[in-house]
Parts: C-alpha cells; structure tokens; sequence
C-alpha cells in the first residue's frame, strides 16, 4: 500500500505544480476587462452635458425598432422626434413628460417626469454616488454599465446606462418602468455644441394645435 500512496502523492504533486501554470496561460488567453469608469467621473461627465442633438435607434419592448433625433437640453428637457412612418412625438419638460402619436387618434398622455427612470440623467445635479441609487456598476473590455433607480421610489424602475471610455461618452441606455417594459435607446455621435431654442421643448408649440390635450 505504501509505494501507490507514494506514487498517487507523486501525481497529485505534480498537478499542483502544473496548475500555477495554467493558471496564467488561462488569465492571459481570456480578454482583460477594462477599469470601470468611476461613479464620480460619470456624475461630472453628465453634469457636463448641457446640450446634445444625434440620432437615436430604440428597441421597443415588443422587438419593433423605431429611428429619430434626439434632443437633450439639461436640465430636465428631451425630445425625441422619430422618423417616418411613425410621427410621434415624446417631450419631456417642465417636470412632465407628453407622448403625442397622431397615428392612435387619442390625445396625448402626460405623466410626471420625476416617476420615470430619465429623470436620474435629466436632473439639475447628477450624483450617483447618492445613496441606494446606483444598484449595478459593472465593466467588460468596450464598457462600463451603471444601473440605477430613485433612492425614495425604486418602484419606479431603472434605467441601465452604457458608458465608453476615453472620451467618456454615453452610447445607450434600457429603461426598465413600473410597468414592467423595457425600451432601449442606442445613440449615434451626438453633437454637444448643437444649438437649440427652449421652443423646441415647449408642448403647446411642438403638439398641433387641435389635439386633444
């Protein structure tokens, strides 16, 4: 019985050697994954972003896609105008949010901005490192991807945002709701020194006059 002890000791002290080994070769043959980008610095990089104008592909949550342009104008005002044969209209301004479809023949629905997960990027002052607000913060080799919620309303949903580095740059976001939805909006370049008038976020001037509001 003494020499197999001897011999499987042998084996087993020669796969204990060998796993340092492999070790290494795994780790380097498995993409690093990139340094998260810090709450701090996404804070300041959307505290930042004043104004921004691009093009905007969304996922809707029954896998139709819809294209627009949207406009940001912080704080606390966006637009997206989607493109045809959609004619739609969602405005957020004034703490309120009004989606305007022509194509339903109903008037418009308006709901406060402060109970949707957009209101976290739309805020006069932008912290994530508030308390109980950033749920997921986590990274892979292309991005860094933050998920947060209204610390007093988590019932509200979230909002997931895509960041990438150097330059930080935020490239999507998916909006979980209450109601149990989830939409995504990827971005194209967006264009930071786009000039716009407070008219474009305005209802009464952006939905025709007519509708039923």
């Amino acid at each position: 019985m003494l020499p197999a002890v001897q011999n499987g000791y042998v084996n087993v002290m020669k796969i204990l050697n060998l796993l340092p080994a492999a070790a290494i070769v795994l780790a380097t043959a498995m993409p690093a994954a990139a340094d998260k980008i810090s709450l701090n610095t996404l804070s300041k990089y959307l505290n930042e972003l004043r104004t921004a104008k691009g093009a905007f592909t969304q996922i809707n949550d029954d896998g139709t896609i819809s294209t627009g342009t949207i406009f940001i104008k912080r704080p606390g005002r966006i637009r997206f105008e989607y493109n045809p044969p959609e004619k739609a209209l969602v405005l957020a301004s004034g703490g309120t949010v009004v989606i305007h479809d022509p194509k339903t023949n109903e008037p418009p629905e308006s709901y406060p901005l402060a109970r949707t997960p957009l209101s976290t990027i739309l805020a006069k002052n932008v912290n994530l490192s508030r308390a109980k607000m950033v749920v997921g913060h986590t990274a892979d080799d292309k991005s860094t991807t933050v998920t947060a919620q209204n610390p007093e309303h988590p019932e509200y949903g979230n909002i997931q945002l895509v960041f990438t580095d150097k330059p930080v740059e935020l490239r999507q976001w998916v909006i979980n709701d209450d109601a149990g939805s989830r939409t995504t909006v990827i971005l194209g370049e967006l264009d930071k020194n786009a000039r716009m008038s407070d008219g474009l976020f305005n209802v009464d001037l952006a939905i025709p006059q007519g509708s039923d509001r």
